[in-house]
Parts: structure tokens; sequence; C-alpha cells
């Protein structure tokens, strides 16, 4: 089976991972896609405690995909590489990216090795370079795909500022950032 690896912070998720794992499975060969909640992040930035993030993450739902707890069940500091020993053998796997990560892919931990041992699907982003940049990267692109600016940063600042997020996230998760208090 072809696996793809969607992984992030999911600071919280939004409708962006679900059209963009959506749109994947329309236009590769990608039989399903793992949502990959991280624990540790390269570079380290300030996010929610990662059972939040965990428990958010399990209110996406979408067919063909599923959510994958290998980083957080292992403590994985955020280098990427050290999550490829764990993968099910069974399977192959793609790390899927939108394209705003091209510019900062260098800064990942151990980068070249991992784009040397695992294939990446680049999802374009508005306002980002949308042409691979490396070798063993493929762009998707298809007449009928669409693409969203839709980013977990642009939600935390509406939720901070007091401005309505139920049109960009599943309404579970709105309801569970309301709950929980979290981005205020």
């Amino acid at each position: 089976m072809n696996i793809g690896l969607l992984g992030g912070a999911f600071n919280p998720p939004h409708l962006g991972h679900l059209m963009i794992a959506q749109q994947v499975l329309d236009f590769t060969d990608t039989d399903e896609v793992w949502f990959l909640p991280n624990y540790g992040q390269i570079p380290p930035k300030p996010v929610a405690d990662v059972s939040h993030r965990l428990a958010m993450t399990n209110l996406l739902t979408l067919p063909h995909t599923r959510v994958s707890t290998l980083e957080i069940d292992n403590k994985l500091d955020g280098d990427t590489i050290h999550l490829l020993p764990l993968l099910p053998k069974e399977h192959v796997f793609r790390f899927i990216i939108g394209s705003d990560q091209l510019p900062t892919l260098h800064l990942w931990g151990s980068w070249q090795k991992l784009l040397s041992e695992l294939p990446f699907l680049v999802f374009p982003r508005y306002g980002y370079p949308n042409e691979p940049l490396y070798p063993n990267m493929t762009v998707i692109g298809h007449e009928l795909l669409v693409g969203t600016n839709i980013s977990s940063t642009k939600i935390r600042k509406r939720v901070k500022n007091g401005l309505p997020v139920e049109q960009f996230v599943p309404p579970l998760v709105a309801s569970y950032i309301r709950k929980n208090g979290l981005y205020r």
C-alpha cells in the first residue's frame, strides 16, 4: 500500500489539512494518508501541549486517512529521519509537505538524508514556490486541484483576536479549542 505521511504540529488541525489529504488521494497513487502529529520540532517553536494537538487531530475525519502516533509514542525530537526505522516495512511511504515548507526545508534536521531516503509529495500553496527544489520531490498538480492558504498560524491569531474560526476548522476542532481555552 502507498502511504502519504502528512506530518506537522497540527496546532491546530484545519480544513486545509483535510483538503490536502483528499487531493493527495485524488491526484496521486496514494492509497491512504496518515496524519502524523509531531512530538518535538526542529527548529523548535512553541506549540500547544501534545495531548491537545493529538486530541484535535483525532477529530479529523476523512475516508482513507488515519492518525499515526509513531512520533508521539516514541517521543521523537522532530528530526523526521528518526521516524524512518519505525515505519512498517509492508508499505511504501512518501512524505507530504506544503510548498510553504520548501524555503525552510534546509532547517530540518538531516533533511538531505531524509530526501534521499523518502520521496516527497509537495502540495502547492499560494505565495510560495511551487516547483521542486530538490531531487526526489514531486509537486502535485492537476487542473482540478484546489489550493488554500488556510494555516494554523492564521487560525491561532484569529482565536487570539476573538474572531471566528468555524469556517476554517472542523466543527469538533472549533469546539475543542473553545472548551479548552486554547490559543487565547
